[in-house]
């Protein structure tokens, strides 16, 4: 079939330049939280003294419950009925929850236990991420359906993640605005106060995707799940027949191809990133400055810097590039110019030269910058083919199980990271007198590893079937099927 087909966004199908913004705030406030609860909890270390082996076990254990909380609020927002839809309520509670507990989990009692520290912020954080799940999911389920077209949700997904970006430039400064003497007395003093600030943000600024916009498809979910249930039901038939419901759902998300293709590919995208991410500061450090940590630091946050601010860019233009060439042939550029910045490493990482180093960080920048905005977009477009064939729409379904993909990959390419260091014989007692062999495997995996993975995704996306032109039939069978296009 030809991918050269290119079809003009309709006037209706357009989502005025507001409700994307508002949109895209739901993604500042997703990545702000996400962002806050990681790099906030060096408190517990820093400001406490708690063992950092227990402070990486309260980052890891509360999101293992991810697994069965993420695709069961996915599949409650997606057969929930409401006079105001089937996400907005969600969203609008969550951001208040989540907010609130965010809050509460900051103001840590003076002078306890290590013990009584790890339990209540172990307890704390299971319910944070229960509420962060009822808020994120059925944003996340929102931005599928709120248009049709196959141009305009790349043009939503590029604002959302351009929005969603902002928070990582703001992050990095939390460690140093709790430690403002000006303002708090101490480092636990700062994030009691801080994450009162953050909650007051999320609460006001989480709630304007609930209150703005509209569900386009609330109206066509309702009448394709089928009658409501016979009030004379009883509870345990009921309670039988939802985990029925979830499981078939959950299972045939699982086993949809197209779905499958765009998972793998993330997550060989994203964890090839993730598994050598703090390879670059060693190579960085112990080669191009010969452990100079100082100069090696200083040399990164440039590089990173760079990296952040090129993002910005590059959402911009794979957005303008994929209502172009199409999401298929936008991904096969920007993943490949990302696989070119990640080479680059071999050669610019050079100590006689090494303001070299600045040179792949531009085009890094495109492998996760292009993920991200392209991805959720043909998300969008399987669900519609999903309903084609299931008579079904499962927006949350399907957002929740891609999420949680990439986060169980994250934290396994973390761990893996660790092992891959350890493999290469580093060993921080010699410094700047590392092996030959060590440097060479650093170096080796640092430039060739996420090489070696997005080029694995660009052939996985070679045979993902859902073109511009395959978007379009689907789009007009359903609505033939319908009866009338799906309308705000």
């Amino acid at each position: 079939m030809s991918q050269t087909t290119h079809f003009e966004t309709a006037p209706e199908d357009r989502i005025p330049f507001h409700h994307k913004v508002i949109y895209g705030l739901g993604a500042f406030v997703n990545n702000l939280l996400a962002s806050a609860i990681g790099g906030m909890v060096i408190v517990l270390n820093l400001g406490l003294g708690m063992n950092p082996a227990l402070v990486g076990l309260l980052s890891a254990l509360p999101r293992l419950t991810d697994a069965i909380t993420d695709p069961l609020m996915g599949y409650i927002s997606d057969n929930t009925k409401t006079r105001w839809g089937r996400r907005r309520p969600y969203i609008f509670v969550g951001a208040i929850v989540v907010a609130v507990i965010y809050a509460l989990l900051w103001q840590l009692p003076e002078g306890r236990s290590e013990a009584f520290y790890f339990w209540f912020f172990l307890t704390g954080s299971f319910f944070f991420y229960l509420a962060y799940t009822m808020f994120a999911t059925p944003w996340v389920a929102l931005g599928y359906e709120l248009t049709p077209d196959y141009h305009e949700r790349t043009r939503l997904m590029g604002t959302q993640n351009f929005i969603g970006q902002l928070a990582y430039v703001i992050a990095p400064w939390f460690l140093l605005i709790m430690q403002n003497e000006r303002w708090f007395d101490d480092m636990v003093d700062g994030a009691a106060g801080l994450a009162i600030i953050i909650a007051v943000a999320v609460i006001v600024i989480g709630t304007l995707p609930a209150i703005f916009l509209r569900e386009r498809f609330k109206s066509v979910a309702k009448a394709e799940t089928g009658d409501p249930r016979p009030q004379q039901q009883d509870l345990l038939a009921r309670v039988a027949e939802n985990i029925k419901g979830f499981l078939h759902g959950f299972l045939t998300t699982l086993k949809f191809k197209p779905f499958l293709k765009l998972c793998a590919a993330t997550f060989l995208v994203f964890n090839g990133f993730m598994l050598i991410a703090s390879f670059q500061f060693y190579v960085i450090i112990y080669y191009v400055f010969g452990g100079d940590t100082v100069k090696g630091a200083e040399y990164a946050g440039y590089s990173g810097t760079l990296g952040a601010v090129s993002t910005f860019c590059v959402v911009v233009f794979v957005t303008w590039l994929g209502t172009k060439l199409g999401k298929q042939r936008t991904f096969y550029v920007a993943i490949g110019v990302s696989m070119v910045g990640y080479a680059l490493k071999w050669v610019c990482y050079n100590p006689a030269i090494p303001w070299l180093l600045l040179v792949p960080a531009p085009l890094m920048a495109f492998g996760l910058g292009a993920l991200f905005t392209l991805m959720p977009s043909m998300i969008a477009d399987v669900v519609d083919m999903d309903e084609l064939q299931t008579h079904e729409r499962r927006e949350g379904m399907y957002g929740s199980i891609f999420w949680w993909v990439v986060k169980l990959g994250m934290a396994a390419a973390l761990a893996a990271g660790g092992f891959l260091l350890v493999a290469t014989g580093f060993d921080v007692e010699l410094g700047g007198n590392q092996t030959e062999r060590t440097i060479f495997l650093m170096r080796f995996f640092d430039a060739f590893v996420p090489c070696a993975t997005s080029g694995l995704a660009i052939w996985i996306i070679a045979t993902y079937t859902v073109t511009e032109e395959k978007a379009h039939e689907i789009r007009t069978a359903l609505e033939e099927r319908r009866g009338a296009p799906a309308t705000a």
